[in-house]
């Protein structure tokens, strides 16, 4: 507890860009949001005034940590587990816990646990050996996704292979791996809900978002031509993972939009992530409480906020880092607002790399095809410098 304001004190492990949003959001509730940064340079250590430095995969690091926080929440997935079932059993509140991140950490635990509660996921196997994927292959059709059961994220970690003597080298590396059948895929769903220790649940509308090489670049929300039963099947299916996993915080599942051999429209879940998240990242402007303060909301047991839109279409458009050199971002922020003032911009405060993403850009508006077109003109714009 703050003794200055009488506030509980959160921290979050981990200093990147969700721990810069998600102290941008505790601000507003009275407090400065506790990070533990790994360098200087993270973004949520350029802003946040309660900063430790040390590394997620340090025990004792994090025990300093956690010392005088009244809860613990992550802005990664990456902490050990059982470093964290540790914490947990000297006392530390941590949300969400060990028995509820393991199905964001490890894949094949997920693939387990979702199949036992009759979730609808692809066809799956975890892999032994080549032969396990020969056979996998055979029995789906070829080509097949790969998958190393922990670390891999934003198209990290995932292969497509077209057949099993693609894979020699994956199982020559030891790493641990599932293999998925390749869904009939017509778009990329995704569908975020906070839950609170209470067992209150708040869901948000379901979300388009598109992907170019295993890159989430935009997010369309309410997502365009989405039956509304479906839209209910896909939040009612978020609610129910997040009860049954015993979620406490933010829970992204990430859904593919299918078409089953009979035609009819299939939802499936593809991935889960128990944190703030990229695909939410429009709620900041776009909805009545944003996903860095609802998941605030949820780790302190505090009543969840509305999360409906304020308008009828919202794009988030992620800006990735362009060529080194030419007109400096400042420039460039200059040029865009003047252009389009109703644009809403958020950089990391991450050095630019070609390819790297440093920040989302946000527009709201009546029109989704007007809105989504300023929404990739401004960030084209913030990549390359350039209108055209």
């Amino acid at each position: 507890m703050d003794t200055r304001t009488g506030l509980p004190t959160v921290g979050m492990v981990g200093g990147g860009q969700l721990a810069r949003m998600t102290h941008q959001a505790a601000i507003a509730l009275g407090q400065s949001l506790r990070v533990l940064a790994t360098s200087p340079e993270d973004g949520a250590a350029l802003v946040a005034a309660d900063v430790q430095y040390g590394d997620h995969t340090d025990l004792a690091a994090l025990r300093t940590f956690a010392k005088g926080c009244d809860v613990v929440t992550f802005d990664h997935e990456h902490v050990p587990t059982g470093h964290i079932r540790t914490l947990e059993a000297e006392g530390v509140r941590l949300y969400p816990g060990a028995d509820a991140l393991l199905y964001a950490q490890d894949k094949r635990a997920m693939r387990e646990r979702l199949s036992r509660l009759g979730a609808p996921v692809p066809r799956w196997r975890p892999l032994a050996g080549p032969d396990d994927l020969a056979d996998f292959g055979a029995e789906v059709g070829w080509p097949v996704i790969v998958k190393a059961a922990r670390g891999g994220y934003d198209g990290r970690g995932v292969w497509l292979l077209s057949g099993p003597g693609e894979a020699a080298e994956l199982f020559a590396s030891g790493t641990e791996l599932i293999a998925e059948e390749r869904v009939a895929l017509r778009r990329e769903l995704a569908v975020q809900v906070a839950r609170s220790p209470f067992g209150q649940v708040a869901v948000y509308p379901v979300v388009e978002t598109v992907q170019q090489d295993g890159i989430c670049v935009e997010v369309l929300a309410p997502a365009p031509d989405l039956p509304e039963d479906l839209a209910v099947r896909a939040q009612q299916l978020a609610i129910d993972v997040a009860t049954s996993l015993g979620v406490v915080g933010l829970l992204a599942v990430e859904l593919f939009e299918t078409t089953g051999p009979d035609g009819a429209v299939a939802l499936v879940v593809n991935e889960l992530a128990m944190r703030p998240h990229n695909s939410g990242h429009w709620t900041i402007e776009g909805a009545r409480t944003s996903q860095f303060e609802q998941h605030l909301r949820a780790v302190l047991d505090y009543p969840m906020g509305e999360t409906a839109l304020t308008a009828p279409a919202v794009v988030m458009a992620n800006v990735l880092g362009g060529p080194d050199g030419g007109m400096p971002i400042d420039e460039r922020l200059h040029h865009l607002f003047a252009a389009d003032p109703g644009v809403k911009v958020h950089l990391y405060g991450k050095q630019v790399r070609p390819g790297r993403k440093i920040g989302h850009v946000t527009v709201l508006g009546d029109d989704l095809t007007d809105v989504r077109a300023r929404a990739a003109r401004a960030a084209r714009w913030l990549r390359e410098g350039s209108k055209a």
